[in-house]
């Protein structure tokens, strides 16, 4: 999910936008939406890039959260345009919501203002950049390697280091 890299939220702001250029006081944005407001956020605002987000999981593995770029794939897999849920539903929908898309979600961690955000930030994405789900080729073939299994490696004993003989002065 390429497109992720240059799609950002920034604290304060309602909404996402799309990162078009850093400049040496900040960086311009432009709103998804239809207005496409384009607009000069300071070095103080805090712009987080949506590819740098993650969702935190409760399992046992090595990884303790899931990339949102991840997240947002199996929502669209299962739901597409059709969500059960929007960002104003009851707390408990929004936790059954991402129980159903990650069930391993850490919910201690993760808040329910959290899953509104997420269910709101899917919205714009599927209407004012649906390329950001298109998977392309490379895409596929990375993720392929990542979950490869790693080459078998064995051990060599090391060589023996021969002894030099230090010489004594005389």
């Amino acid at each position: 999910m390429e497109a992720l890299k240059q799609i950002a939220n920034v604290a304060g702001y309602s909404g996402l936008y799309r990162i078009l250029k850093p400049g040496r006081a900040g960086v311009i944005v432009e709103s998804l939406d239809d207005k496409k407001a384009k607009t000069m956020m300071g070095p103080t605002a805090r712009v987080s890039v949506l590819n740098d987000i993650s969702i935190y999981v409760d399992d046992d593995s090595e990884e303790q959260s899931v990339s949102l770029s991840t997240v947002l794939l199996a929502i669209n897999e299962k739901y597409s345009d059709k969500l059960p849920v929007d960002s104003k539903g009851s707390a408990d929908e929004l936790a059954d919501f991402m129980a159903t898309v990650v069930p391993a979600y850490d919910r201690e961690r993760v808040r329910t203002t959290d899953i509104k955000k997420l269910v709101s930030w899917y919205g714009i994405l599927r209407q004012y950049a649906p390329e950001v789900f298109e998977v392309t080729a490379e895409e596929v073939k990375e993720e392929a390697t990542e979950t490869a299994e790693a080459p078998e490696t064995t051990e060599v004993a090391e060589a023996p280091v021969a002894e030099t003989t230090k010489k004594q002065k005389a």
